[in-house]
């Protein structure tokens, strides 16, 4: 009788992990929808947009973008990490919203229990930009203006603790001298106010600056990383331009809420990886905005993550950042 019980249960075991194979080859079956935490506009929007439009290729079914934007994030991310872990709801996001926003605000989810990592679809380095009729024209310019005109030079941000905030707020700390910090709802609005003179600085991705630096409306004073970007050669690193305690990069992440069956991660894995390693997207990406196409495994995203965490949240606490 025992026996019979436990080849009956192996069975039902077997049936079941064939029947969740079986669905995560069949996904999908309806739309999609990637939720993009984010404003229009911003450079996490173009790359996933064209992820998604390219996925809704790749599967047979459109891959709807939304952008519930607000709140560094929160808004769009408690939204994702309140939605069924079948697939039909993904996020397409930065690093603010799983690393820097546990240490700033009383977040409704869990930053580490409450999404499924898909994978590290990209990351770059960040410029530093000015309004072009703005007298400094290096980041050590722009500190010394900052410290004969105390409280005149104004930098837009996109949230609390966002790059800009802890760049410019630990470059205050270190350097003595003050930044007016000015709340934006989202990076491609911290641009336009650059643009606009209604700021004189910020920090962006080539991706979401490049076309308004080609067209000589916002100076690039400086680039995060280690290696200055081929697209703009003549723009030195922060490093370089004698800053080497601040840094500012990014890297863009594929999500879905946590408690996914590893069959279907596997396949939207797989599915994802296929479409950022073909050329004419590395072309796209690399060649037109600067960014870095990585690609790693769910594990590998989880260990980034986990890294990051222990690095932002010593800037955090250098750069006095106090969470609300």
């Amino acid at each position: 009788m025992q026996r019979l019980l436990s080849t009956a249960l192996t069975a039902a075991l077997l049936c079941v992990l064939s029947s969740v194979s079986a669905l995560a080859q069949q996904f999908p079956t309806k739309p999609v929808r990637l939720v993009i935490p984010w404003t229009a506009g911003g450079s996490t929007d173009v790359l996933g947009r064209a992820l998604a439009s390219e996925l809704s290729k790749v599967w047979g079914q459109p891959v709807l973008v939304e952008n519930p934007a607000g709140a560094g994030s929160v808004i769009g991310a408690d939204k994702v990490a309140n939605s069924a872990p079948d697939g039909y709801t993904l996020m397409m996001t930065i690093d603010t919203t799983t690393v820097h926003n546990r240490f700033l605000y009383k977040l409704p989810y869990d930053p580490d229990k409450s999404f499924t990592p898909i994978t590290m679809v990209a990351k770059s380095g960040q410029f530093v930009i000015t309004n072009p009729a703005f007298p400094a024209k290096n980041l050590r310019e722009l500190v010394d203006y900052a410290r004969k005109n105390p409280g005149k030079v104004a930098y837009a941000t996109y949230g609390q603790g966002s790059q800009p905030e802890l760049f410019f707020e630990t470059v205050a700390k270190r350097e003595g001298v003050q930044f007016l910090r000015v709340p934006y709802k989202g990076v491609a609005d911290c641009v336009m106010a650059v643009v606009k003179g209604e700021v004189q600085a910020t920090i962006s991705s080539p991706a979401a600056s490049g076309t308004q630096v080609r067209a000589g409306k916002a100076t690039p004073i400086a680039i995060g990383g280690q290696q200055r970007t081929n697209l703009f050669p003549n723009v030195p690193t922060i490093g370089e331009s004698g800053l080497r305690y601040a840094d500012a990069g990014i890297w863009f992440g594929l999500f879905a809420p946590a408690g996914m069956n590893q069959q279907l991660v596997d396949r939207i894995h797989r599915d994802t990886i296929a479409v950022i390693k073909r050329p004419d997207f590395i072309e796209k990406f690399i060649t037109g905005f600067s960014l870095n196409l990585v690609g790693n495994t769910p594990a590998e995203f989880t260990a980034a993550i986990g890294s990051d965490v222990k690095v932002i949240g010593e800037m955090v606490k250098a750069a006095g950042v106090k969470p609300q």
